[in-house]
C-alpha cells in the first residue's frame, strides 16, 4: 500500500468574513450559492456604541458588526489531499488524480483507503449531514464535465455510505463540473487542483 504523506501547515490561520450580522443565511441546498461559503459563525457579543473606552473620535460612528470565522487550511505535501477548518465545519478536498484514472469514475484501490480516513473524521464529529461535491476543469465541453463530476461524487459517496453503515446520515451528492474553480484554469498546474472531489460535513460541538 502507497504510506500517505504527513499533513503539514502550508497557510496560516485566517480570519475570514462569512457573514454580515443580519445578513440571512444561505440554504445549503441552493446551486447558485459556491459551496463552503454559507454563514457559519455564532453572532458576535453586542458591542455599546456609547461606551467611552471606545475612543471614537467625535462625530464618528461604529462600522456594522460582522461575524468573523477563523479557516484553518492544512494541505499535504504533495498537494493531493486538503483539509479546511473552520468554528462549523470540516471539508477535505482530494485531487481527481489520486482517487480514478483519467477521465473516469472508477475509484483506485488507494483512493478507497483515503475516503475511509475521511469516513473516520466524520464519525468522530458525530457527523449526520454530509456533502460530496464533484469538480473538474474547462478541458473539453461543460456538459461532459458535468456529468463527470457527478459521477465521480456519486462513487465518493457509495464508500463513505459503506464505511458509515449508519442510516441517520443523509448525503447532498451534486457534480458542479467547471464552476468554482479554486486555481487558474490557465495551467495544468492549475487544472489539476481544480479537478477534485469535496467531502464536508458540520463540526461537532464537543
Amino acid at each position: 500500500m502507497t504510506r500517505r504523506l504527513p499533513l503539514t501547515l502550508t497557510a496560516a490561520t485566517l480570519m475570514v468574513a462569512t457573514n454580515i450580522l443580519g445578513a440571512s443565511t444561505a440554504e445549503a441546498d441552493d446551486p447558485s450559492v459556491p459551496p463552503g461559503t454559507e454563514a457559519s459563525a455564532a453572532a458576535p457579543v453586542e458591542v455599546d456604541a456609547n461606551d467611552p473606552d471606545l475612543k471614537l473620535p467625535e462625530g464618528a460612528t461604529l462600522a456594522e458588526a460582522k461575524v468573523l470565522d477563523i479557516k484553518q487550511v492544512v494541505e499535504d505535501q504533495s498537494g493531493e489531499e486538503r483539509r479546511e477548518d473552520t468554528n462549523a465545519d470540516v471539508k477535505f478536498a482530494l485531487q481527481a488524480e489520486v482517487l480514478f484514472p483519467k477521465d473516469s469514475a472508477k475509484l483506485t484501490g488507494e483512493a478507497k483507503a483515503r475516503i475511509a480516513s475521511i469516513a473516520e473524521e466524520i464519525e468522530k464529529q458525530n457527523a449526520t449531514r454530509i456533502r460530496v461535491f464533484g469538480f473538474t476543469d474547462n478541458l473539453g465541453s461543460s456538459a461532459h464535465g458535468d456529468v463527470l463530476s457527478r459521477k465521480r461524487a456519486n462513487a465518493v459517496q457509495g464508500v463513505l455510505e459503506s464505511e458509515l453503515n449508519d442510516s441517520t446520515v443523509t448525503y447532498e451528492v451534486r457534480g458542479y463540473g467547471e464552476q468554482y474553480p479554486i486555481s487558474s484554469n490557465a495551467t495544468e498546474s492549475g487544472r489539476k487542483k481544480n479537478r477534485r472531489v469535496e467531502v464536508s460535513f458540520p463540526r461537532s460541538d464537543g
